[in-house]
């Protein structure tokens, strides 16, 4: 009976694991992810309604609105495009494969209002007439509408072989009375006369003003229904008018917010590049974590294979879109996936150094239970931190949340159920049983034991350590103050275009080229080899392509790489929902934190993220990097792996404070950072190869990313250890707090406040040197 009560979670957790690869690997089989933009090269355009004097732009109005831009898109015949609202005023077009934005966005943005006028005789313009000049700059006295664009049946671009006239757009009205009225009225006029004239006006610009053929008799008019535009139009200026008449005018205007234009080789390039980085990065920190746990890092290694199906599966079954920010979040779940591993093995060795003899089988299960805990508070804390960040911000922080959710429930399934069923199967084997060396868990490892014979007492001071982050933030944050943010244009608003010249040009010339060309105020940078990034006020597309000329002058000739256009508004708009979800999903943390575990290790958490937070960025400022969109992905991973890293050690304190409530708060602590450290050092360099090979082959369009997180990861691994958990000792010894998890103890001398209870932290650390 017990073995079967035993056996039954085994297969059940067996049946799941396998459940969920089947129906991962169908998916990622069957259903395509969509890359985004920046990885597959095409323009996105952002476009926002605007309320007029008699419309309001609310969302019945983007709606249609929407559907009239995607008659446009369909016309201009781009393949799989994309277009979704979003929000009541915005609506986002992603068109793959178009490299020249210029011609979408004026058809996408122009209202298409069409008019069509009898022209009446010279003089001053009365109520309800106006004044417009002509094809030849003649100004024109139009009376009232007689037709509008929702009169128009359909238009068509067509070219005159016949006469040579060249190219025209014909015309066909819903119903034929209105401009067979309005023509006949214009027939009453004598040849020459101004009021024979037929005025069509599109926005506010006369297109087309045509005479009426003296064939046609006073007060009979055209018939038919039809007319012709006609003028000196290319094969490309027909077809686009055609198209604006046809697809009918917007109910609403729109402004283009935001312009992004990847070229394919940029997106070929940072594909290819992920990749490899994945899979190098992948296959050495398999080859270290089977090095180090043996059987037990090769089981954990194919488990972190199925973490990548279930979580491409996930991705391709949302519809999400990858995006390169988004590859952040799956680079923290890689990182948790194996720090959860490494939790598990770490916890296991322990079980196996406490018992004289134990079994591969108990000290396994023993692994996975005290594991659990600490496993599940670090991914609910980063589960919280995505959930906020997919609902409260926008732009590349949401893509992030996205994939951080995804990913850090994919890690948790391969973590707690794929890896614990193959290992539970594993030394289940009686050839597994008489070798226990081969699972990798008989041993204690290199760290824990070089830590058992030198014992240090990291906190038997440690104001020292709190007072090393201080001259640490103290350095870094003096560089956002002397060197300032270069805010991206994600933030500031502004056009951002890199261009790869065909030799190399160095930046100064290509400035002083762009100051003589009109735009002094341009910022030039080099951005690799043969490539400039020139970053301007907001241009329109006619000044964009004066940039272009003048690097192509200093460059021998430029191609256009990358393009992205925001408008000041949205750069506001992005900067702060970036700031208030980062701000709420630290509080959110925070409370987590201070409910599961001390008021202060939420704290000092806390402390520890501001801490790394401020570093970070000072190490850009100092570096002269831009802090853009792809920095701030850089900066919530590293502040996921911050959190993870302090939960981890808190929950070691917690577990060793409620066995032996008396000890002082400072030793405990100390215990807790040395039994996690060889978690801490593994963990740490499994996530080393993984942004090393980012770095190094990631290409340079995730250079500054993978430094970001080099750097990050860095100093996140530092602050959880030697200032998260200082600070709680300090914040502990402040406020009496001696509480191991059970309720305050209320007999006299466990209580104690202020020096009192440091000298008794002093004399404890003193005993245990």
């Amino acid at each position: 009976m017990l073995e079967a009560a035993v056996k039954r979670p085994a297969r059940v957790r067996a049946l799941f694991a396998f459940a969920v690869i089947a129906v991962s690997v169908f998916v990622a089989v069957t259903v395509p992810v969509r890359l985004g933009l920046d990885l597959r090269g095409g323009t996105q355009i952002v476009l926002e309604t605007r309320s007029t004097e008699t419309v309001e732009a609310d969302s019945e109005a983007t709606d249609r609105t929407l559907e009239v831009l995607r008659g446009r898109i369909d016309a201009l015949g781009v393949a799989e495009p994309t277009i979704v609202r979003s929000g009541d005023h915005r609506i986002i077009v992603e068109l793959p494969g178009v490299q020249d934005p210029r011609k979408a966005a004026d058809v996408l943005g122009r209202t298409a209002q069409l008019s069509v006028h009898p022209v009446l005789a010279p003089g001053a313009a009365q109520k309800g007439e106006r004044t417009l000049p002509d094809e030849e700059g003649e100004r024109l006295r139009l009376g009232g509408a007689a037709l509008t664009g929702q009169d128009v049946k359909g238009a068509e671009a067509l070219f005159d072989q016949q006469s040579g006239a060249g190219w025209h757009v014909t015309v066909d009205f819903e119903d034929g009375k209105g401009w067979a009225q309005l023509t006949g009225e214009a027939a009453c006029h004598p040849a020459g006369d101004p009021q024979r004239r037929v005025a069509i006006v599109l926005d506010d610009k006369i297109i087309s003003s045509p005479q009426v053929d003296p064939s046609v008799a006073c007060g009979a008019g055209i018939t038919g229904g039809s007319t012709q535009i006609t003028g000196s139009f290319t094969a490309e200026e027909a077809k686009e008018l055609a198209l604006l008449v046809h697809g009918g005018a917007l109910p609403v205007p729109v402004e283009t917010v935001e312009q992004r234009t990847v070229g394919p080789t940029l997106g070929a390039e940072a594909i290819e590049a992920s990749a490899w980085a994945a899979v190098v990065g992948t296959a050495l920190t398999a080859v270290f974590v089977i090095v180090v746990y043996r059987l037990m890092g090769v089981l954990a290694t194919l488990a972190l294979l199925c973490y990548g199906v279930i979580s491409y599966a996930g991705l391709a079954a949302l519809g999400a879109t990858l995006t390169l920010p988004g590859l952040a979040g799956f680079v923290l779940a890689i990182g948790m996936a194996v720090d959860a591993n490494v939790l598990v093995f770490e916890r296991a060795r322990e079980e196996y150094g406490a018992r004289n003899r134990p079994s591969g089988r108990s000290a396994l299960t023993a692994g996975f239970k005290g594991a659990f805990s600490a496993i599940a508070d670090s991914n609910i804390t980063t589960l919280i931190a995505a959930v906020l960040l997919f609902l409260l911000a926008s732009g590349p922080v949401k893509g992030f949340g996205v994939t951080l959710g995804i990913g850090v429930l994919a890690s948790m399934i391969s973590a707690l159920v794929i890896t614990r069923v193959l290992a539970e199967f594993a030394v289940a084997r009686r050839w597994v049983h008489r070798r226990p060396g081969v699972t990798g868990l008989a041993s204690v490892g290199r760290v824990r034991a070089y830590l058992t014979r030198r014992d240090p007492q990291l906190m038997r001071r440690p104001r020292r350590w709190l007072a090393v982050s201080a001259v640490v933030l103290a350095v870094t944050g003096a560089g956002i103050v002397v060197r300032g943010l270069d805010f991206g244009v994600e933030f500031t608003g502004g056009r951002l275009i890199e261009y790869s010249t065909s030799t190399a040009v160095d930046p100064d010339r290509a400035r002083a080229a762009l100051a003589d060309a009109g735009f002094p105020q341009a910022v030039v940078q080099s951005s690799g080899e043969n490539r400039l990034t020139v970053r301007t006020e907001e241009l329109t597309n006619a000044q964009a392509v004066e940039v272009a000329d003048a690097v192509g002058k200093v460059g021998g000739g430029a191609e256009k790489v990358r393009d992205e256009l925001i408008g000041p508004s949205l750069g506001d708009e992005l900067r702060r929902n970036a700031l208030i979800a980062l701000s709420l999903a630290l509080g959110a943390q925070l409370l987590y934190l201070a409910v599961r575990f001390r008021w202060m290790f939420g704290a000092g958490a806390v402390g520890a993220l501001a801490h790394d937070v401020v570093v970070l960025t000072g190490v850009f400022a100092w570096l002269g990097k831009p802090v853009d969109g792809v920095f701030l992905a850089a900066l919530l991973t590293v502040i996921g792996y911050s959190v993870n890293d302090s939960v981890v050690v808190f929950d070691r304190i917690r577990e060793l404070w409620r066995k032996d409530g008396r000890t002082p708060l400072a030793r405990v602590t100390n215990r807790a950072i040395l039994q996690t450290v060889p978690r801490t050092v593994n963990t740490g360099i499994g996530v080393f190869f993984i942004l090393a090979a980012l770095a190094l082959l990631g290409g340079e369009s995730l250079t500054d990313f993978a430094l970001a997180l080099l750097i990050g990861v860095a100093v996140g691994t530092y602050s959880s250890v030697l200032t998260a958990a200082p600070l709680a000792v300090e914040l502990g010894g402040r406020t009496g707090d001696r509480d191991g998890g059970r309720g305050r103890r209320g007999s006299a001398g466990r209580a104690r406040t202020g020096a009192g209870e440091r000298t008794e932290r002093a004399e404890a650390g003193t005993r245990g040197r």
